[in-house]
C-alpha cells in the first residue's frame, strides 16, 4: 500500500520545517516533509544566521519585522533557544550612488518602525575600531539587528512539527513529481511513491530541479559562497555588529571568540560546495583590507553553501498557476533564514485556503511572466 498525506513538502530547511509546524499548528492533517538528506543539511544549515530589518523594500521589512517577533516567542513556543544574539548590523558605503541608496532605505526603514540610523566614517571607526575603512564614505546601523543558530532554529521547528504529528523522512530523494494532467498528485522518491494533492516545492537551492520534475519553471538557480572562521582574536573579545562591505560583497561578524568572514562568491551557477583551499590565502588578502588584524589570525574551519537565487533576488511564494496543488517556498535569494519563520506561518495560511496575514501575493511566480518583478538590491547577491 503506497503511502499518502493531504500536504507534502520537499526541503526540510528553514523554510520547510517551518511550514509544516505552522501547518500542523493552523489544522493541517497528515502533514509530510520529505528530503534527500537530513534536516538542517542544505542551505539552512551552512549559512552565516543573519537577521536583519535593513532591506529596500516595505515587505521584506514587514517580514523581518513578524520573524524577529518569532524569534522572540521560540523559548516558549518552541522550547528553543535560538540564540539570537543582538549585536547589529553595519552596512558600508563607498560611491554616492550606495549612499543614495542606504539614505533611501533608512528613510522607508523608519517609516516601518526599524531603529536604523545613517553613519558617518567616524561612528563606524567608533563601532569596529579595529577595521580599516579607506575609501568608505559612511554607511547605516541598526543595532537590534543580528544573527541566530540556523541549526537549533530549524531543529526546534521540525520536533515542534513532529510532535503535532507531521512525518519527516530523511535521506529520501525526490526522482519524479507526480501529475494527472495538469493537476499534482504527489511524488516518487528512492524509496517509494508518496501520493498528496497538494505537494509544496521548499528545496531551498534545488527548488529548479524540483520544477523541471514537475515539468514547470521555477527560476531559481544555486551560487556557491564559502565562508571562513578564525580561532580567538582578542579583537573580537567585545563583538562587533555584523558589517556588510556593499560595494565588495563581503561580511564579517564574530564567532566563538573569532571572526567569521565571507570568501569568494561564485559568479557561475552551480551545486559545487567544495572549499577552494588553494585559493585561502587570496580569500584573507582580501578579507585583510577591511580587517588587518587578520594577517596574525589562525584559520580554523571553513565551508561552502549555496545560495537560491531568483531572478529579482526575491523570495518565490505561492502557487504555480498551470499545475493545481503545486507550491513554491523558495528562492529568497540569501534572507531564507531570517525570513523562514514567517514564510512558513503566512504560507500555511495561504496553502489551507484563507488570507495570509501579510500579503505576499505580489511574491507569486507569475510576476516573472508578467513583467511585475519586484526587484530587492539590499542582498549579498545582488551588491
Amino acid at each position: 500500500m503506497s503511502e499518502t498525506a493531504d500536504i507534502l513538502i520537499v526541503g526540510a530547511g528553514i523554510v520547510g520545517c517551518s511550514l509544516a509546524y505552522h501547518l500542523a499548528l493552523q489544522g493541517g492533517a497528515r502533514v509530510a516533509v520529505v528530503d534527500k538528506d537530513l534536516v538542517c543539511s542544505g542551505s539552512t544549515g551552512k549559512s552565516a544566521g543573519g537577521i536583519r530589518q535593513q532591506f529596500a523594500t516595505e515587505l521584506n521589512i514587514r517580514l523581518s519585522l513578524e520573524s524577529i517577533r518569532m524569534f522572540e516567542r521560540m523559548p516558549d513556543e518552541l522550547g528553543v533557544d535560538p540564540e539570537f544574539r543582538r549585536v547589529g548590523y553595519l552596512f558600508l558605503a563607498t560611491t554616492q550612488a550606495e549612499l543614495a541608496l542606504f539614505r533611501a532605505n533608512v528613510t522607508l526603514q523608519q517609516r516601518c518602525g526599524v531603529p536604523v540610523q545613517m553613519v558617518a566614517p567616524d561612528d563606524i571607526r567608533r563601532l569596529v575600531p579595529f577595521g580599516r575603512f579607506d575609501g568608505i564614505l559612511g554607511g547605516t546601523y541598526c543595532a537590534t539587528d543580528g544573527y541566530a543558530s540556523p541549526y537549533e532554529v530549524t531543529m526546534g521547528y521540525a520536533a515542534a512539527a513532529r510532535r503535532r504529528g507531521v512525518r519527516i523522512h530523511e535521506q529520501r530523494a525526490v526522482t519524479r513529481v507526480l501529475r494527472e494532467a495538469d493537476r499534482v498528485v504527489g511524488v516518487e522518491t528512492t524509496t517509494g511513491p508518496i501520493h498528496a494533492p497538494v505537494v509544496v516545492n521548499a528545496a531551498g537551492a534545488f527548488a529548479g530541479l524540483i520544477g523541471e520534475m514537475a515539468g514547470v519553471d521555477v527560476p531559481v538557480k544555486p551560487y556557491r559562497r564559502q565562508l571562513f572562521t578564525t580561532l580567538p582574536v582578542p579583537a573580537f573579545a567585545a563583538e562587533p555588529p555584523l558589517t556588510i562591505d556593499y560595494h565588495r560583497n563581503w561580511y564579517f561578524r564574530g564567532e566563538l571568540g573569532g571572526c567569521l568572514f565571507s570568501g569568494p562568491k561564485d559568479e557561475e551557477s552551480t551545486f559545487n560546495t567544495n572549499v577552494d583551499w588553494e585559493h585561502l590565502a587570496e580569500s584573507v588578502e582580501q578579507a585583510m583590507v577591511r580587517l588587518p588584524l587578520l594577517a596574525e589570525a589562525e584559520i580554523h574551519r571553513g565551508w561552502a553553501g549555496l545560495y537560491e537565487i531568483s531572478p529579482d533576488n526575491n523570495a518565490i511564494l505561492g502557487p504555480v498557476p498551470e499545475l493545481a496543488g503545486f507550491f513554491v517556498a523558495g528562492g529568497h535569494s540569501g534572507h531564507g533564514f531570517q525570513h523562514g519563520p514567517i514564510v512558513g506561518k503566512l504560507m500555511a495560511e495561504r496553502i489551507l485556503g484563507g488570507h495570509p496575514s501579510i500579503d505576499i501575493a505580489v511574491l507569486g511566480i507569475e510576476r516573472f511572466r508578467t513583467g511585475k518583478s519586484v526587484a530587492e538590491p539590499m542582498t549579498m547577491h545582488q551588491a
